[in-house]
This record gives C-alpha cells, structure tokens and sequence, in this order.
C-alpha cells in the first residue's frame, strides 16, 4: 500500500512517525549552490526532462562513472555484514564524495525523470525500493542497475518494522530482495528500515539477508512537498563530505523532488562533489 492509499488519519500518523525518525545534518558547506531558479510552486514531473540550461549535460567522466563499491563487479567477494546496533548514518569520505538516496519507488509517473537526470550527469545513486512497487515496475529496477545505480531494500509493504514480529519482519525484508534478483540478478546488499524506525531484530535478519543498514544524514523532508526551492536549500546546508541525503521518488506528488535535484546536482558537481554509492568496503 502507498502512502496516496492511506487513510487521512493513518497518513497522518505514519508522516509524524516519519518525521520523528528522521536524522538531519547541521554539517553545512557554504557556496555550494551559486544560485538557484525557480520559484515553491510545485513543478510537474511530465515536464520535459532537460536540465538546467546553466549546467549542460556533461560529457563521460570515468571517475563519476565507476561507483566505489564495484557494484556488481564478479570479483568482488561478498562480504558478511556484521550485526549491528545503530544504522549508518553517513558514509567514511574518500574526498568531497557524497551519496544520494531515494526511498518508496519505484514510480513510473516520477522514477524515470530522476534517473534521465542521473544519467545526463554521469551521477550514481542509491534507490531503496519497495518490494510491491518493484514487483510491478521490474523494467525501472533493471534500468536502476543497467545505468550503475544500487538497489536496496525498503521492505514489500513499508510497514512499521517495530511492531511485526521476527517471521512478518523477515517475510517484509526477504520478499523485497527476491524480486531485486528477479529484476537485476543480484541480491540487495544494502536495508534501509521504513521511517527509520530500527530494532534487534531488524539488524539481525538484514545481517542474515547479507545486507547492511543504511540510514541518512540530511532529510530533505521533500515527502511534505515543502517546494522546489526549499528541497535544494536543505541539500545545499547539509552538504559535506560522507552525507547521506535522503529524498523519495514515489509515495505521493514527487515532482518537487525531480525539479529540486535538476538544481541542485549540477551545482554540487560544480562545487567539486562526487556524488557516489555506498561502499561496503569502508565502514
């Protein structure tokens, strides 16, 4: 179920558990963004895809093109996650790197406008899929790994981890990554709990599931639909090296945060940020 199915009273209650899980970062970084256009009226997502005439689409770049973790590399071991007691909340930084995330997809009406914009700028990311929206969306979860992208798991039904038992819980995680294989051929190895709302339990079986917790260090709160240009400023005061930003690509009118990453990627790029994936090999 997506949170445009949700009762008004259950989608109230599910955004202020969201808020209250949230994890954002004070850790600015002055002058990242020179300038941004626009205005806080909502921008369409069927508009047409092309980025900021300011920032032309770059050409190649093999360092932005060859994520960190040597996603789906054959010679990369599988490494067996630890069990831990608290996700990670940012990532070791090699340099200006930082990593973006988006969570609840994916959506055919908004998923593919954030990917055409990933791909204009050579830029890797991390998708944390549900399980019942990839189910129906196979084709954008292969297009998410064809273009380099990793693919992790946000559970089948985005439900509260906290209040399912070992056997509902598990269900929720395992069914996720069996229909990652199926679209990509590969396990996810990455778990980000819905809400961010962790537990034992939830540890475990994500370590048992070969998969590490990742969490955020900047919410951009874009799933309020605060505006266009608010979304780019809380990337801009949140930029540093190591940031995890967290944004969504479905669950609701994500054209906001399509129209905000148009902004604010290139500027970050310009700034002298790589923007990367999530590299098991260094936490």
């Amino acid at each position: 179920m997506t949170k445009d199915q949700l009762p008004p009273r259950l989608l109230t209650r599910r955004r202020l558990l969201f808020a209250g899980a949230a994890a954002v970062s004070a850790a600015g970084t002055a002058g990242v963004l020179a300038a941004v256009a626009g205005d806080d009226d909502p921008v369409r997502a069927a508009a047409p895809a092309a980025g900021p005439q300011a920032h032309p689409a770059r050409k190649p770049n093999s360092y932005r093109l060859q994520p960190l973790t040597g996603y789906g590399a054959p010679q990369a071991a599988p490494l067996r996650p630890l069990v831990r007691s608290a996700p990670l909340l940012r990532m070791p930084a090699r340099g200006r790197t930082m990593l973006l995330t988006f969570d609840d997809g994916p959506d055919p009406r908004y998923t593919p406008y954030i990917l055409d914009t990933l791909r204009a700028y050579d830029v890797r990311a991390t998708f944390f899929v549900c399980g019942e929206m990839a189910d129906y969306n196979k084709d954008l979860v292969a297009r998410m790994a064809d273009e380099g992208h990793v693919v992790g798991n946000h559970t089948w039904s985005h439900p509260l981890l906290t209040r399912l038992g070992r056997r509902r819980m598990r269900a929720e995680m395992e069914r996720t990554s069996d229909v990652v294989e199926e679209a990509c051929g590969e396990r996810p190895a990455w778990f980000r709990a819905p809400y961010g709302a962790w537990n034992r339990t939830a540890f475990q079986l994500g370590a048992d599931l070969g998969m590490e917790p990742l969490a955020w260090t900047v919410d951009t709160l874009d799933w309020t639909e605060p505006g266009t240009r608010r979304i780019v400023h809380r990337v801009r005061d949140g930029a540093a090296p190591g940031v995890v930003v967290l944004s969504h690509d479905a669950g609701g009118d994500r054209s906001q945060s399509v129209a905000a990453l148009r902004a604010y990627l290139p500027a970050l790029l310009d700034s002298g940020y790589h923007l990367t994936v999530p590299d098991r090999r260094l936490v």
